[in-house]
Formats: C-alpha cells, structure tokens, sequence
C-alpha cells in the first residue's frame, strides 16, 4: 500500500514540473518590438534593426498612422514619381508598399490606422481626431504588449508635424502607464547625410539634429539586415525614384556603418540592444 506521504510528494514532484515547464515556455516565448510610425516608408531609419530582430525571431510589427493619400508631387525639392494624383488610389499603393516593405525586411504584417495624411493635427477641422488616433494607438500596443518600442523623436526626423504628433502620443501612453506600454522606448532620426541624400539642395536643417550626447543607444546590425533594407525601401515606388533610393541607402550604409543610433526616452546608461 503506497503511504499518503509518498503520494504527496509525487504530486509536489509533478507541479514543480508543470510550473518549470509554464515558467520555461514563458521565458522562451519570443520578444516583441513595435515601430509606432505616421507614413509608410518612415521605417527607413530603423530598417536595419527591424531586419535584425525579425531575424532573430521576434516579433516585429509596424503600426503605421496615417494613409499616405497626399503624399504625391514634390516634397520641398526631392522629385516624386508623379503617375498617381492625391486621394484613395495612392492610399492603396502606400497600404501596398507598406505590406511590400514588411515583408521585405521579415515583419509581421503592418497594421494600418488609416488616418488623414497630413492632417493628424487638424484640430479645428476635426476636433475628436487627435483623441481618436491616441485611443487606437493604444488600443494596438495593448494587443501587441511590446516589450520595447520606436518612434519619431520631438523633432520628427525632418520636422514633419505628423512625425511629430505620433512621437507626442507615444510617449504620452507610457508616461501615462496606458496598459500593456512599456517605457523601453527609443527615438529614432536621420542622420544630417540622409537628409542631403534625399534632398540635395536643401542641405542640413538646422535645428533638427539632436545633440550626440543623447544617443546613448547603439545598436548595430548585419550586412544582411541592410541589404533587406535596400529592398524593403524599393517597395515604395509612389515615393522615391530609384535615383533617391540608390543615392540614400548609399549614404545610409556609409554613414550608419553597421549600427544604428537611438535616443532612449527614458532609460540611462548605454543601451547596445533594443531587446535584452
């Protein structure tokens, strides 16, 4: 007859299995990294790092805000391919291309918000915008529970007010501890080289460029993780020549040299990965 005590300690033995084993599959779950970006093609400054951590195995998404229908013609002196007019068409080729894009550099598939282009801080024409656009970012990283995130930075990498507005909202929810928001969070930019690349007559903004003394993330990549970016920025086609494009992941690949430069918002020290 086996004795209570025995019986005891085999069902002690077998839930410290069950919990080694829920506690091992909790740990080796895989880790997410969301970009929260206001256009597609914003990703281009942090391509290498999405490439390198889908490569990785992570989960890696992009949650893009607005819907690209105004962005055709010129923009300041950069040439853009001209062949689609503003409004719903050129709002499915940039839905495309962001699709195009993700899958380009191993992404999950992008999750697109759908909002006004060049308008999110349209609040005399639409006072509950702004409050919409926040409440659906949020309700996005929830699903999502990041463990880190990348965003614009205040000054939105060209100054682009909708850059700037996604960066507002972001770090509003983790300063306001919305659900499921982590405050490992990192702006992103561009490099003064890129912005000449793309527009060589404007030459380096002033005012712009964050202080080097803020980057105190330094992430590097693969020569793989460029190379899917080099295709993933060919997918925008409504938005770049492949003149700009060639012109700009040259100096990207130059400038950049294996890492890319991130400011955390809230984190101190260096930091050498996005997902520890």
């Amino acid at each position: 007859m086996v004795s209570l005590s025995r019986i005891a300690l085999g069902l002690l033995s077998l839930f410290a299995t069950e919990v080694g084993l829920a506690q091992g599959g909790a740990s080796g779950a895989p880790k997410t990294l969301v970009a929260v970006l206001a256009h597609a093609d914003d990703e281009a400054p942090i391509a290498p790092l999405l490439a390198r951590y889908a490569r990785e195995g992570a989960r890696v998404y992009m949650i893009i805000a607005s819907d690209g229908s105004e962005g055709a013609g010129q923009q300041g002196t950069i040439p853009r391919p001209d062949s689609v007019p503003r409004g719903p068409e050129l709002a499915r080729l940039r839905a495309d291309e962001a699709r195009c894009s993700a899958q380009a550099l191993g992404l999950q598939p992008p999750i697109l918000l759908g909002f006004p282009d060049g308008k999110l801080g349209d609040y005399i024409g639409d006072r509950s915008l702004l409050f919409r656009l926040t409440q659906r970012i949020a309700e996005e990283l929830q699903k999502l529970h990041p463990d880190a995130m990348v965003t614009w930075g205040p000054d939105g990498g060209v100054g682009h007010p909708d850059h700037r507005l996604v960066s507002a909202i972001v770090t509003q929810l983790a300063r306001a501890g919305a659900p499921n928001v982590p405050e490992r969070l990192f702006y992103m930019y561009i490099p003064a080289e890129g912005i000449r690349a793309m527009n060589p007559q404007r030459g380096e903004p002033p005012m712009l460029i964050p202080q080097a003394k803020y980057f105190t993330a330094r992430v590097a990549f693969k020569p793989e993780d460029f190379q899917a970016t080099v295709r993933a920025m060919g997918c925008h086609r409504t938005q770049f020549t492949p003149q700009v494009n060639e012109r700009v992941s040259s100096a990207m690949e130059r400038v950049l040299n294996g890492a890319v430069l991130l400011i955390p918002a809230f984190t101190t020290g260096a930091v050498t990965d996005l997902l520890p």
